[in-house]
This record gives structure tokens, sequence and C-alpha cells, in this order.
């Protein structure tokens, strides 16, 4: 006999945790922290989201290590941040919504200059942020990283989070790693698929050992970096039979693209190149209006345009995955647990309307007014947001 197909708009499982519906609130970095701390603004907009109705919302982005930032003042798990962190989480389960930490390295996306330490990679590579190289991560480098990351797990318990996300996505440091054009290393982390996706096996195995069943454990997989020679569906769909033998996850969320080589290609939609280029500091400036069309490439958005390649990961595993990319409406939602997606992610239509879930579920028919123009991803530098809706 069939299941039933969820509401997805009901309670559900998972892991541990019981959400009060299956709407995630994706991780978007909020460029609301300071000084690795946690500050008000980032508490009020974290209030917003889980007021707004859904599910669980994600903190992101959560560095393990000093080295690991994308931005010198993203929050590191230390015992300074602790307290903001408790303050943060009390005020989102106020709302009634659980809330989730993403944790990772960001590798050769780390901003070596702001960071003032070199950013690490699979092997040496050019790095355009640095104006300088990458330095190939040691066997004590990835230990360090590992290591890190059960740390970020144990300090979300103290902190009252329900949940962490692994970042294994967007060619930070564990997807980097997956990626054969920019792992090319010749020992037990390169060549062969087994060997790239040691590190994510490793990093997900830490975190769950340090954890157990206290919280929950999802993480953000790559399904296809959108570059030649990248990392691939046919190897992802591999990696997420790994993880999911492994044990180590409660829910994988599947995603697409490179931060690294090719960003626009999670988004689709429009590629906001002047606008990038107006937030950039120079040289960067310069080289975005130069070369920016190679780099922010435009790609035709549609409702739910990762689910043709989830589908196949779908097919591959039992483990509940949560579908992101262009999630949209209650059609959209109820497509997803239709096919067998236990949740859904959202992230460009709640910054333009973060009480949406609420709408959607007073009126199933409402439609989000988000029309994928992207200039949100040019805010982060100073608090992320819709540009098209008045700051509050």
């Amino acid at each position: 006999m069939e299941e039933p197909i969820p509401d997805v708009l009901a309670p559900a499982k998972l892991g541990p945790v019981t959400l009060r519906n299956r709407v995630v609130k994706a991780a978007t970095y909020e460029g609301l922290s300071k000084r690795s701390l946690v500050t008000d603004e980032l508490i009020e907009f974290h209030v917003r989201h889980a007021a707004g109705g859904v599910g669980m919302t994600t903190v992101a982005y959560c560095a393990v290590a000093p080295d690991g930032r994308t931005d010198r003042k993203q929050i590191l798990w230390t015992d300074e941040a602790l307290p903001g962190l408790r303050k943060l989480t009390e005020a989102v389960h106020g709302e009634g919504a659980a809330v989730a930490a993403q944790i990772g390295h960001a590798g050769p996306v780390a901003n070596p200059k702001g960071n003032g330490l070199p950013a690490i990679a699979p092997s040496r590579r050019f790095h355009p942020m640095g104006v300088g190289f990458t330095k190939a991560a040691t066997r004590v480098d990835l230990e360090r990283v590992v290591q890190g990351h059960a740390h970020a797990g144990r300090m979300a318990i103290e902190a009252g989070f329900d949940a962490v996300e692994i970042h294994l996505g967007h060619n930070y440091l564990a997807s980097s790693f997956l990626s054969p054009k920019i792992n090319r290393r010749r020992d037990e982390y390169g060549g062969s698929l087994e060997n790239r996706a040691r590190l994510s096996r490793e990093i997900a195995r830490a975190v769950r050992d340090a954890v157990g069943d206290r919280i929950a454990i999802t993480a953000k997989l790559n399904m296809d970096d959108g570059v030649p020679g990248g990392f691939w569906l046919d190897e992802a769909i591999q990696v997420a039979q790994w993880l999911e033998a492994d044990g180590s996850l409660d829910a994988l969320e599947l995603t697409a693209g490179s931060s690294l080589l090719n960003p626009m290609y999670l988004f689709k939609g429009d590629a906001p190149i002047h606008e990038f280029a107006a937030v950039m500091p120079q040289p960067i400036k310069l080289g975005v209006k130069l070369v920016g069309r190679r780099f922010l490439r435009e790609y035709l958005y549609e409702d739910l345009y990762l689910l043709k390649d989830a589908r196949q990961i779908r097919a591959a595993v039992k483990m509940p995955l949560i579908l992101l990319g262009g999630v949209t409406n209650r059609a959209g939602m109820d497509t997803a647990m239709a096919e067998g997606f236990q949740f859904v992610a959202m992230a460009r239509a709640l910054l333009r309307e973060p009480d949406l879930i609420n709408r959607i579920k007073d009126e199933p028919d409402t439609k989000s007014l988000c029309i994928h123009c992207n200039k949100c991803m040019t805010a982060i530098y100073g608090g992320t947001r819709c540009v098209l809706v008045q700051p509050m």
C-alpha cells in the first residue's frame, strides 16, 4: 500500500526534531553579523521568517575555522559567540519555528585578504579575491577542518539549535574536494570519486559522532557544479548513496552551482552585473565590469528548476530529501511532496515576503512576488534583503 502524500504545511519529523511544517528557510548569507558575533539585526532577520510561518529557518553562514570565512564578519564558533547565538535561537523558538545553523569551511571561496589567512583548497590555484594563490590543504589542515565541524555541532547544541546543515556544496572546501576540476591531488583525498568524497564523509561522520541524535543533521550537496569537468549528477548520486549508507545524516538538501566558478547556475534568472560591480572593491570592481558576463551568466528561470536532476537522486536513495530551487507557491510544494521529497527549501521568495508561508496557509493560490532579478545577492555586504522592498 502506497504512503499517502504528506501535507507540506502539517508537522513533520526531521531526525529527532518535529517541525511545525515541511518548509525550510534556506541558508542565505545575511551579512548582518559583526566581529564574528550575532547582532540584533541578525536576530530580527530570522524572527521575521519564523513569524512568517516557516517550519525552520537556517542561519548562514557559521564558519568552523577563521580561515573558512567568505567575509571576516561571519560568525565563528567561539565561547564569545554563544550568548548571541542563544539569544537568536530563543527568539526564533518564541515564534514557534525551529532553527538550524549552516556550518562549513569555505576553502577556495574564502576571503584570504579579509581573514588575514591563506585560503586552503585541494590543490594550489589562483585566487581572484586574494589576488594570489590558494594553499594546498595538508592532512593536518583537513583534520583541523573535520574536528572544527564536530566542535561546531557540539556548540550548536549548547546554543539551542535544533539542527545543523553541513555545507558540502558550491565548491566550498568539501565540495571543491568532490570536483575533479579543482581537486588534482594524488593522495587518498584525490583521484577516484571514493577518494574525493572522503572529506565530505569524514565531516558528516565527525558531526554525527559529536552530536548523536540530540539535534538533526542535514547536508547541502551539489548535484552539478555547472562547469565543464566539474562534479556532476552521476557522481552526486553515488555520493548521496554513500552518505545514506554511512548513517550520518537525517536529510540531504540538493543544490547546484559553484560560488567559485559559476555562481548564477544555482539561482537562474537575471545576472545583476552592474549592481555587483557597484558594491565590489577595486580591483574586483573593474574585473566585474570587464569580464562579468563570462562569470555571471544568465540562465532561464522556471519554477522547480532543480527537480529534474533531484528526481534521479530521489530514485537512488531512501533517506529524506529537501527540494530547493524555484519553490515559490503551494502548487510547487505539493508537486515536491507528490514526487517523494520530504521537505522544501525557499530562499529568494521569502526574502521578498517573509510572511509568504502564512499567507499561503490562509490562501493556497497565493503567488510569490519574487521576480528572480537576483539583486538580493548584491545586498549581502550591507544586510541581505529584497532590494524591491523598502527597508524596515
